[in-house]
């Protein structure tokens, strides 16, 4: 089922010398042994699996189970001299007592990465993620093309980086991104599919300037693509007329920026990125123009003990579509989002982490097929939070407590809903 996977990354300031094993973010456990296998089992209870709305004018009901997951995880890591490879594999089987059939949700992530420095001023780096899920909204720090159906879909996000330093003091970043969408319900008109299977690519180039020992400022540039893959109607074209296609949802981007990397003491530190964001529609009239930012910092307050947090603001994509004509349909959408996460050791061998994200999400034009009201400036406002108490009782097993929240708020009728989950656990780690 659907997760949240929030993203807030530690800022590496300066540069680092040459070691005999290199081995970029990894711990000291996973430096000890080049592999690592985990398997955990846990019981939970969902109150709204099928995420009933909380105020419907139509008959659907949320409905609960309980149930348990089953989840085998494995990692390699390799390190040599220069170069670092990473391979992971994550597999999640959740099975519902009282769902009617399918009983079961599999979700799998692959993911692998690749590090090498060709000397102490360049470097290059690949990181690549394959999911197929279920309930597919979250799929990073924006909860970009939030829907509501249980379908699944495959993802498959790909990062290049090179890096490098002119002088001791001028440097630049360059990168490119690519995230592919398929949703495996059937492409037929009106669909999931129809509205959301696309390739997004991301073009990044930064000039860089170490100011200070723990200060580096940036210059940049991003140019960005949102490819529609799929040729079908949006909706069902017998009902409107002028339906659009998914591939008239196509748009590009151009976003200006400034920005620094800040390690304020040993503790904090931080990263900025603000500027424009301005988009152009292929097919579709009209253009849009909003702030762009990715803020994001790390304090570690004790040994163990750390709060990430973070802001971004950017256009999205999403599954709604409006009526589908072209003077009705939904565009994109503009999101702030807000996410917090802190980690705190509270004794030897208890640790609780806490996650919370708040999403505001503003419709881009677009008008409600069953109200035919404007959905221009309608918003989602999405909140996720989790919780969670580890105890560990040696270094490889350990039990854990949790509970997740979901609330959407929405302006649009019969789109708002709460969910609740609790689960309870038990993991090994070899």
């Amino acid at each position: 089922m659907n997760k949240l996977i929030v993203s807030a990354s530690l800022v590496t300031l300066g540069a680092t010398g040459l070691q005999a094993a290199y081995a970029p973010g990894l711990s000291p456990m996973e430096t000890s042994k080049p592999w690592s296998v985990a398997a955990t089992l846990r019981g939970f209870y969902d109150d709204n699996y099928n995420l009933a709305p909380s105020h419907s004018t139509v008959t659907a009901t949320a409905k609960s189970s309980g149930g348990f997951e089953v989840s085998p995880s494995a990692k390699l890591n390799l390190s040599m001299e220069q170069t670092y490879i990473g391979i992971g594999a994550v597999y999640s089987l959740k099975y519902y007592f009282d769902r009617p059939r399918p009983k079961d949700d599999n979700q799998i992530e692959l993911t692998l990465k690749a590090d090498h420095r060709f000397s102490q001023q360049y470097k290059v780096s690949f990181d690549d993620s394959f999911v197929y899920a279920v309930e597919p909204e979250v799929a990073g720090t924006t909860l970009s093309s939030f829907q509501k159906q249980n379908t699944g879909y495959l993802r498959n996000r790909g990062k290049i980086d090179f890096r490098g330093q002119f002088t001791e003091l001028l440097g630049f970043d360059a990168s490119y991104g690519n995230t592919w969408y398929d949703y495996l319900a059937s492409e037929v008109d009106g669909s999931l599919p129809a509205a959301l299977n696309r390739f997004e690519h991301l073009f990044d180039v930064s000039l860089t300037w170490q100011a200070q020992e723990h200060l580096i400022g940036y210059l940049g540039y991003q140019f960005g693509i949102f490819d529609y893959t799929s040729d079908k109607f949006v909706v069902n074209p017998t009902t409107v007329p002028d339906p659009q296609r998914g591939t008239d949802r196509d748009n590009k981007s151009h976003s200006f920026y400034v920005g620094a990397d800040y390690g304020f003491t040993s503790q904090l530190s931080a990263s900025a990125k603000v500027g424009y964001q301005y988009t152009t529609y292929d097919q579709l009239s009209g253009t849009q123009s909003n702030p762009y930012a990715d803020l994001r910092g790390t304090y570690t307050y004790l040994p163990g003990s750390f709060l990430q947090f973070g802001l971004t603001y950017t256009r999205n994509a999403t599954d709604q579509v409006g009526t589908g004509s072209a003077a009705g349909i939904v565009r994109d959408q503009e999101s702030a989002t807000v996410f917090a996460s802190l980690t705190h050791r509270i004794t030897a061998r208890i640790t609780g982490n806490a996650n919370i994200t708040y999403q505001r999400s503003v419709d881009n034009g677009g008008i409600d097929a069953t109200t035919g009201k404007s959905l221009d400036g309608s918003t989602d406002n999405y909140v996720l939070l989790s919780l969670n108490l580890q105890y560990r009782i040696n270094n490889n097993w350990s039990t854990e407590i949790g509970y997740n929240l979901d609330n959407l708020d929405s302006d649009v009728h019969d789109r708002s809903f709460t969910r609740n989950r609790v689960y309870a656990g038990v993991t090994a780690n070899f």
